[in-house]
């Protein structure tokens, strides 16, 4: 299977792709210029800035958003962002940012971190409840990348990108327990497992950075489809459009040299013949 572009590279490092009916669709982050994008049917893109580092967003269940920071979190209320709110943030390292998240069964934000040299055992990844309570979960990752859980919400997946593992862990209402590998991948496929999505079957679809497509794994861990891409980087994917039967994936530029891979940093999608689950939303 081979995914076609949508967009123009709109993106220098387009990341963390969500669809949100309310929103009007689908919304995306060019990370490190620290703003959230929003297509147009135009062909154009939506711009709205919301600091140095755009990381990752939700939606709220009482309308707007929930975006990631640099090193903290911001609020909206407005479908379109306009209205964006920065909370206090977390740390004062300007070493460490914020780097990709998404919500439980319950409404809690899980995100990661990184260290912006990638220091190995830097990153952590965070837990805002509803409340607006933020507490670290996890410490000693390197580079904490895409999460997701499952429909019934009892197992959830998350990715530290240089173990080259894709882990799975138990989850309830008193969070995260034993987390243990899913799939490791094989020396012999490229990339590493970037963002991840978790679609109605309970397979999950992992972004490969390095590796020019998106694998899904079955709820076994059997790889068994695979979307190719035109660009080397891939960095996230999500379901969307009717009936969540599209896979959107965002790509990148970064590590990419100049005048190669004219696509990379646009956003790609194919039908994969398999339906995916709606964002879960930030219940505060």
């Amino acid at each position: 299977m081979r995914a076609q572009e949508i967009s123009a590279p709109h993106a220098f490092h387009a990341e963390g792709p969500c669809w949100d009916v309310d929103w009007g669709g689908l919304k995306y982050v060019d990370m490190l210029a620290g703003d959230v994008l929003s297509p147009r049917p135009d062909g154009g893109v939506d711009r709205v800035h919301v600091g140095k580092v755009a990381a990752a967003l939700r939606p709220r269940g009482s309308g707007g958003a929930i975006i990631a920071t640099e090193r903290g979190f911001a609020l909206a209320t407005a479908p379109d962002l306009s209205d964006v709110q920065q909370m206090q943030p977390l740390w004062n390292d300007p070493g460490i940012r914020f780097n990709d998240g998404g919500c439980d069964p319950m409404g809690n934000f899980y995100c990661g971190t990184m260290a912006y040299d990638q220091t190995p055992g830097a990153a952590s990844l965070y837990l805002l409840t509803s409340g607006g309570l933020a507490s670290q979960v996890l410490t000693g990752l390197t580079v904490s990348n895409g999460i997701g859980w499952t429909g019934l919400g009892d197992t959830g997946f998350h990715n530290d990108t240089p173990t080259r593992i894709v882990w799975t862990f138990d989850w309830s209402p008193d969070g995260i327990a034993d987390r243990r590998p899913f799939v490791t991948l094989p020396d012999d496929v490229a990339g590493d497992p970037d963002g991840l999505c978790v679609d109605e079957q309970g397979g999950v679809w992992v972004a490969l950075y390095g590796g020019s497509a998106v694998h899904r794994y079955s709820p076994e861990g059997e790889l068994d489809h695979v979307v190719d891409l035109p660009v080397t980087n891939v960095t996230a994917c999500t379901f969307g459009g009717d009936g969540l039967r599209t896979l959107y994936i965002t790509t990148t530029r970064e590590n990419v040299p100049d005048g190669e891979q004219p696509l990379a940093g646009a956003v790609f999608a194919c039908e994969p013949g398999i339906g995916g689950l709606p964002a879960r939303p930030f219940a505060g």
